[in-house]
């Protein structure tokens, strides 16, 4: 790898691992592989449509050069852009729920971004961030936009974001694999993962399945319904009906897993694999072992992301003090 002129340019090309001690563990005939793009710059998979919508605006003349840039985030977006934007001359206001973990508001002001905090909903619960939390948090993002005449990084509708993972994501996954690949499943927030790494994979292979995860009880997209919109998997799952980019995607299946499951798999990924992801790490390689206990998917290949990393969660209930491999096991046994 030749010597890179900033951060922004570390951005992408995350390895891909094959899961064989987690499969084996769990008597499953067939391959795991895991996206590890929590080992970008950021420490997270949105590292990509921070600098793929910037990119994308400096070109159209949307970003001026040394303009400021306002973006809701529930922190990893947010990390991405405080990046890209240090490293070219842009003010960064990210605008969070105080819901998220606090971790990503100190690596976002850490990395020079101005950080404001919303107050949840009332009736919300910390470390649980509701679509009404979110709304608070984009009515804010507004205001601050028109405010500061900055230009908004909007994560849920530019484009950049899905062409971010169409030229990004879907296009490692393929070559890593030599086209063997048989089914991909991603836990969604924007959509922008899925829908970007769907539609290319699709194109290349249209056998080739894809499945929308969603926190159990809140699996809106699937069900119409979100009986518990307030759920611990952070960054996503927000209850939010009509997600812009998963409007002409075609999916293959929706997915449910609990917040029991996610921190009960992210745990199995750390403590098989020494991966050390967050909740929807593990909310995806949960949805990801239902994909491949199908008897269709007997001896196939599916590929999740490992969205963002494990320290940014020390301070929630992801991580007990001490995480012990056989109380893992016992756990999952009961789920």
């Amino acid at each position: 790898m030749p010597v890179l002129a900033s951060a922004a340019d570390a951005i992408g090309r995350t390895p891909l691992v094959r899961l064989d001690r987690l499969t084996t563990s769990q008597g499953l005939h067939g391959t795991l592989l895991a996206k590890l793009d929590y080992l970008n710059p950021g420490g997270s998979k949105k590292d990509r449509p921070a600098k793929g919508i910037l990119d994308a605006a400096a070109a159209s003349g949307e970003l001026a050069p040394g303009q400021t840039v306002v973006e809701l985030t529930s922190g990893n977006t947010g990390t991405g852009l405080a990046i890209v934007c240090a490293v070219r001359g842009h003010p960064f206001v990210a605008v969070m729920s105080r819901g998220n973990s606090p971790e990503r508001a100190r690596m976002m002001a850490a990395l020079g971004a101005e950080v404001v905090l919303v107050e949840q909903a009332p009736g919300s619960v910390r470390g649980q961030v509701s679509g009404a939390d979110l709304a608070l948090v984009e009515e804010r993002a507004r205001l601050l936009t028109a405010e500061r005449a900055a230009f908004r990084a909007d994560q849920f509708k530019h484009a950049g974001n899905v062409q971010s993972h169409i030229d990004g994501t879907a296009q490692e996954i393929w070559d890593d694999t030599a086209g063997e690949v048989d089914a991909f499943v991603d836990f969604v927030g924007s959509g922008g993962t899925f829908a970007g790494t769907a539609r290319r994979l699709r194109e290349l292979d249209p056998r080739i399945q894809c499945f929308v995860v969603e926190p159990a009880r809140a699996a809106i997209l699937a069900t119409g319904l979100a009986e518990e919109p307030e759920h611990p998997i952070q960054g996503g799952g927000y209850a939010m009906k009509d997600l812009k980019f998963l409007r002409d995607v075609e999916v293959d299946g929706f997915l449910q897993v609990s917040g029991d499951e996610a921190r009960a798999h992210a745990r199995l990924l750390a403590t098989t694999e020494g991966i050390f992801g967050g909740f929807s790490s593990g909310a995806n390689l949960a949805a990801a072992i239902q994909v491949l206990r199908r008897e269709e998917m007997r001896g196939k290949t599916v590929v999740f992301v490992v969205c963002d990393s494990g320290l940014k969660y020390l301070s929630t209930d992801l991580w007990p003090e001490l995480v012990d491999a056989d109380a893992v096991a016992e756990k999952l046994s009961t789920l």
